[in-house]
């Protein structure tokens, strides 16, 4: 398999792939395993175990390898986003907020894409060709999207919308589309339903990951997915223009399941093991859903099939929302001007979208308030999230520990909580009555020292300069390695006042 290896640059699945490999992020599993079940149990145990990226290369039936696990370590997500391995969560989405508040870059149109190496048109076309798995014993069938993306255009304004709309296998040409109401996805289809038209559609499996990242964020209506993808990756996202359906399609994608969706047919479709652990919707079917018609099938030479397995946390789903969701939070917070903010994290533990942490500067009476406000008031926050917790700034959002502490010492139930009763939910949620997924309640729990209490309570630090001795001598103590000191200095010593200018 030709999978090219480079750390630099990364513009496909391939190189990605061999990016992971590079880093000792991967392993190959050459085995025969059943993509019925099998398969995802395998990567659900390496997952829970913190393991590499995977990589079947003899899946029962086929000779289409399969990858998962891709982004179930902070270390992966970096490598994907060509960053440093080494940066936490709360860093990376940092890095993800800065790039995409510089500059979007649209994507490149080139003339001859990989993707169309192999074209499958007519009675050739046979979804079953590729490895699609069954996850779970009560799924409903297997799926042929779980990392990848539906393509769909605005008809009026032109703005292409990237989806992570999981994809049913329902027939050889029949693709089920889970499009969940007021979604991009959805708003596209009733502007087609309402013209009578058929809605051009494309299901795509393995990109660039920073497509599969892009497609499952939470952007702004009008916003196409291509440009926040190019401004993570600091150049053009290559693309192409379809000739059947007309649409703005990824040139570097594996597979691609392009046709039409008649917003007036509807299949029984599921159910699925969503990211939240449970079953969405009633037993049996889920409700009623889109099918998109395959009109044509391309694929590159010796394709590679993306695939994440869903479910509890954590896996890929969970990690991504909680990167992408917790970089746009931030984004939103900078560009609303809410002030002091030092860092915020969304974790994968909460399925990388019902809780939020944010770490603030306080520099006003009520100014922790004001960030818990700020964060359900916001286009990422405003989605979903039953709970906001606030720290103060010598707290950063993705330490648990301290998180936890500030609960234990700075929290009163009853001056620090405050309940919000109407939110926007997810159906998705199986907190909330199946028939009653419309509206949440919140909860803000401000773990900050009040900003104008006069007698604060007087905190235990270290003496710097012993510090400093101890790491010195770390080693004649009979420790191995190097000192973890410096690492642990602003968690454990008082913070460094600065002197003003004359």
């Amino acid at each position: 398999m030709n999978i090219r290896v480079d750390v630099k640059q990364i513009d496909d699945l391939r190189s990605y792939i061999g990016a992971c490999e590079a880093y000792g992020q991967l392993h190959r599993i050459k085995t025969e395993v059943d993509w019925k079940w099998e398969l995802c149990h395998v990567s659900k145990v390496n997952e829970e175990a913190k393991g590499p990226a995977l990589l079947y290369e003899n899946v029962k039936d086929y000779s289409i390898p399969v990858f998962t696990s891709a982004f179930t370590t902070p270390e992966r997500l970096a490598i994907a986003l060509e960053q440093d391995p080494s940066l936490s969560m709360s860093n990376l989405s940092k890095k993800w907020m800065e790039l995409t508040t510089k500059k979007l870059i649209k994507p490149a149109y080139v003339d001859h894409p990989p993707v169309m190496d192999n074209v499958i048109t007519g009675d050739s076309i046979d979804i079953n060709m590729f490895p699609s798995p069954w996850f779970y014993p009560d799924d409903g069938g297997r799926f042929f999207v779980t990392a990848g993306f539906l393509v769909t255009r605005d008809p009026d304004m032109g703005w292409t919308n990237l989806g992570t709309y999981r994809s049913q296998v329902l027939g050889k040409d029949i693709l089920g589309s889970q499009i969940i109401k007021g979604k991009h996805g959805d708003m596209h289809m009733k502007k087609h339903q309402e013209r009578g038209e058929l809605m051009p559609a494309a299901y795509v499996v393995g990109t660039d990951p920073v497509l599969f990242l892009s497609s499952s964020t939470l952007v702004s209506a009008q916003t196409d997915e291509y440009d926040i993808a190019g401004a993570l990756r600091g150049r053009p996202v290559p693309v192409f223009k379809s000739d059947v359906t007309g649409l703005t399609l990824p040139a570097n994608a594996e597979i691609i399941a392009e046709g039409f969706i008649d917003p007036n047919e509807l299949m029984d479709e599921g159910p699925f093991g969503e990211y939240t652990g449970y079953y969405s919707g009633n037993k049996g079917k889920d409700y009623p859903k889109p099918v998109l018609r395959i009109k044509r099938i391309l694929h590159r030479n010796d394709p590679i099939f993306w695939a994440t397995t869903v479910g509890k946390p954590i896996n890929d789903i969970h990690m991504i929302q909680s990167l992408n969701r917790t970089a746009t939070l931030w984004h939103d917070l900078e560009t609303m001007k809410v002030p002091g903010i030092q860092s915020v994290y969304i974790p994968p533990e909460a399925c990388g979208r019902f809780w939020v942490v944010v770490s603030v500067k306080q520099m006003y009476p009520g100014h922790s308030n004001h960030v818990g406000n700020a964060v359900i008031a916001s286009t990422t926050g405003h989605y979903g999230v039953k709970g906001v917790i606030t720290v103060d700034h010598d707290i950063a959002a993705d330490d648990w520990d301290r998180v936890w502490w500030a609960l234990a010492t700075r929290f009163d139930p009853k001056r620090s909580a405050q309940i919000i009763d109407r939110g926007r939910s997810t159906p998705l949620d199986p907190g909330l009555p199946i028939e009653a997924r419309e509206i949440t309640s919140r909860i803000l729990l401000d773990a900050c020292t009040p900003f104008e209490w006069k007698n604060k309570p007087t905190e235990i630090f270290m003496d710097r300069a012993v510090l400093q001795k101890v790491s010195d001598r770390w080693n004649e103590y009979g420790f191995k390695g190097a000192s973890p000191v410096a690492d642990m200095i602003p968690r454990l010593t008082r913070p460094e006042v600065k002197k003003a200018q004359k």
